[in-house]
């Protein structure tokens, strides 16, 4: 029997930039008063006003630098509870019912492991309780106040999610709720092509698919924290906006599967270029060029001080077309090409901060005697070349392995 909601429902964050004083908090209970009678349920997720849990962590190191991490979680989780309390009696000045949803109320939903000031939520232990605690809350009317960035285990003890915890929480309650839209309230109205303190007249963007918003979050860009993609879950729509915009912004796709292995379906060529002079390795491109004068595509390269390998399916004479720029522009000593080969990509949602992930990726292989003739890792995305007579058998191994393992 489904729990779901009738009415649509969305799941909206509150960074501790947007709840710095009284007026930034009126003005986040305003929006959620304008959600709410539009028949639209909402949950509502707060972090620590701006400054106050790295000021409380500075503290505890000051009073005990060897401070217990429980008794850290403990303290730190002040700044969300304080913040949940005060949007709970703005949201109450606006006539809404609202719930206050702390680890000490019995509404709580969200189970972690045992992991103090990093931990992770338990995903199908958090569904079942936001089903049970959380859904009847919003079948009844009510708008649940939830503290961003807490968690708890199953025995009872406070935890924290490690930075941007509050947008994970937000993340994996719009999963675990079957919710339309997540929507992060920042200080700027999106995601730009670069950090706009950095950089040039920076682009806004509409929109990003999973694995783009994820190679952007984990390479350093400030929108939104990579754990939090971890738990998007398939067709969850996040939206990162201001405060004046709730229906702009950027939107993020929830495309990424947990886990996903796949064989390219053409060939693969290895171009391997030697003796390469370091005074000219920007002619490199003109390399890469030559693959796709031919019609060849760049799958993945590997570049050292002196040589390069790329990896590249199709064309006909791309061998010949490198060779050509090779010569041509003096930039190195020779070429070669190895054929048949095949390309095996593993992808999934945070797969680069799980520890020995390319153990695990290599060891099944090497135990079968399957040659691995390059492996590429970009985040959350790795590419292994193998021989092609030996790709199905690899790719049985390796979807093995990894179910295994997760």
């Amino acid at each position: 029997m489904s729990n779901r909601v009738d009415k649509e429902t969305i799941v909206v964050k509150f960074g501790g930039s947007m709840l710095e004083d009284e007026k930034a908090i009126t003005q986040a209970a305003g929006l959620v008063s304008d959600v709410v009678t539009k028949g639209i349920g909402i949950v509502v997720v707060v972090s620590a006003m701006k400054g106050v849990t790295d000021q409380l962590l500075g503290l505890s190191k000051k009073v005990n630098p060897e401070m217990d991490a429980s008794l850290i979680d403990e303290l730190i989780s002040s700044g969300e509870r304080t913040s949940a309390r005060l949007m709970a009696g703005a949201l109450s000045g606006h006539g809404i019912k609202s719930v206050l949803v702390d680890p000490d109320t019995p509404y709580w939903p969200i189970v972690t492991d045992n992991r103090h000031l990093d931990a992770n939520p338990l995903i199908e232990a958090s569904r079942m309780r936001a089903q049970e605690r959380i859904m009847p809350l919003l079948k009844e009317g009510k708008v649940p106040v939830v503290c961003g960035f807490l968690g708890k285990t199953e025995d009872g003890k406070t935890t924290t999610l490690g930075r941007g915890g509050s947008d994970t929480t937000a993340v994996l309650l719009g999963n675990i709720l079957d919710a339309k839209e997540v929507v992060l309230i920042k200080d700027v109205e999106g995601v730009y092509s670069s950090d706009p303190d950095k950089v040039r007249n920076p682009q806004f963007i509409e929109s990003l698919n999973g694995e783009e918003a994820e190679m952007l979050a984990a390479g350093g860009a400030k929108f939104l924290h990579v754990k939090a993609l971890r738990y998007q879950g398939w067709g969850i729509r996040i939206r990162v906006t201001s405060l004046d915009k709730l229906n702009a912004g950027t939107i993020i796709k929830g495309d990424l599967d947990s886990i996903n292995l796949e064989i390219f379906p053409q060939g693969v060529s290895m171009i391997t270029v030697v003796g390469l002079d370091q005074r000219k390795l920007e002619s490199v491109s003109q390399l890469t060029k030559a693959v796709r004068a031919d019609g060849g595509a760049l799958l993945a390269m590997s570049l050292e001080s002196t040589a390069a390998i790329f990896y590249v399916a199709g064309g006909k004479n791309v061998l010949d077309e490198v060779h050509n720029v090779l010569v041509g522009e003096a930039i190195g000593k020779a070429v070669s090409s190895f054929d048949g080969l095949s390309m095996i990509t593993v992808k999934g949602t945070a797969l680069e901060t799980e520890s020995g992930i390319i153990q695990r990726i290599t060891q099944p292989l090497a135990r079968e005697d399957i040659n691995l003739y390059g492996i590429v890792t970009i985040r959350s995305s790795i590419r292994v070349f193998v021989s092609s007579n030996q790709a199905q058998k690899a790719l049985d191994l390796l979807k093995e392995a990894m179910v295994v393992e997760r």
